[in-house]
């Protein structure tokens, strides 16, 4: 089944050209199911790589999933136009009282701010409050999920001696996770970030379940029951050359930065990167998928309630 975006979405040309199904909203009204819907709250810079990135994953599922744009109500973003934001995103203010499937929350270009210093912390802290009431599954990734087990669980993040960069191998720590089926035992994954979460913070009481991470860059993967969420401190979602162009804007701009390690063939930067993370990014897409699905109520009334009898969405 396809994923449902908007008909203009400047990703639907890419997904389509990488032979992803993509079904425009006129289509959709047509078939008698209820679609996953899954909100994308995106607080990455360059808005449409990143609405790209996503939808690949979460649309290359068996099941139709419905994506809604969501962005913070109180900031302006910079690098991406108000034309764009205005014709594809809504703030969070104005789905509040609506419920979704899932609802994937993105890093931040703001990791070295203290959380309480980023402008619209105190809106993103309320939305993780709501999505304890109002989502079935959440995903952080990045940033997103070092301000998600602060907020939950209140683990400080640590500033880094210098930025972890790379695509580092990471272990699996319960294979029988229904996140992780059918990962390797080692899985390589892209990391870019200067500051960390760490396993001696995670508090004994808390419910969190490690399941994976890396000797080299720390805790990776965190399963959050008690808030039907998963935390994703790294990048599985980036396309091949994005470290590459992290690597050479950071260069251009006269910044002092190391070539990421593990990434370019020999560690040549003139080299291209090869892509050796993408088959587990589906994987955890689709199983991330595969579990709303399987849990989640018909009656989207019922979501974020007590838990209950599962019923198929597509029942």
């Amino acid at each position: 089944m396809p994923i449902r975006i908007p008909d203009n979405l400047p990703a639907r040309g890419v997904l389509e050209a990488e032979g992803v199904m993509v079904m425009g909203e006129t289509d959709a009204i047509r078939q008698d199911i209820r679609p996953l819907r899954i909100g994308l709250l995106n607080l990455m810079p360059d808005k449409i790589r990143t609405e790209t990135q996503i939808a690949r994953l979460v649309g290359a599922t068996p099941l139709q999933v419905e994506l809604t744009l969501v962005c913070m109500g109180g900031h302006v973003p910079r690098h991406t136009s108000a034309l764009h934001m205005a014709a594809f995103y809504q703030p969070w203010q104005d789905v509040r009282a609506e419920r979704f499937d899932g609802f994937i929350i993105t890093g931040a270009p703001v990791e070295r701010l203290p959380f309480h210093e980023v402008t619209y912390w105190d809106e993103l802290r309320r939305v993780f409050d709501w999505t304890r009431t109002h989502v079935h599954r959440c995903l952080n990734i990045c940033w997103a999920a070092q301000a998600a087990v602060h907020h939950f669980h209140g683990m400080p993040k640590h500033a880094l001696a210098q930025k972890a960069f790379g695509v580092f191998d990471h272990q699996v720590l319960v294979p029988t996770s229904p996140y992780l089926l059918g990962f390797a035992d080692d899985v390589p994954i892209p990391v870019s970030r200067w500051t960390a979460v760490r396993r001696a913070d995670i508090p004994p009481a808390s419910g969190l379940t490690i399941l994976a991470e890396s000797a080299e860059t720390g805790l990776c993967l965190l399963d959050d029951p008690d808030n039907r969420a998963l935390h994703m401190f790294n990048h599985l979602e980036y396309d091949t050359t994005s470290l590459a162009e992290e690597y050479f804007r950071d260069r251009e701009a006269g910044l002092a930065v190391d070539v990421p390690r593990h990434y370019f063939p020999h560690d040549n930067p003139a080299n291209r990167p090869v892509n050796r993370w993408r088959g587990h990014a589906h994987l955890l897409a689709g199983n991330w998928i595969n579990q709303i699905y399987q849990t989640t109520p018909f009656d989207l009334e019922r979501i974020g309630g007590p838990r209950g009898v599962p019923a198929l969405a597509g029942a």
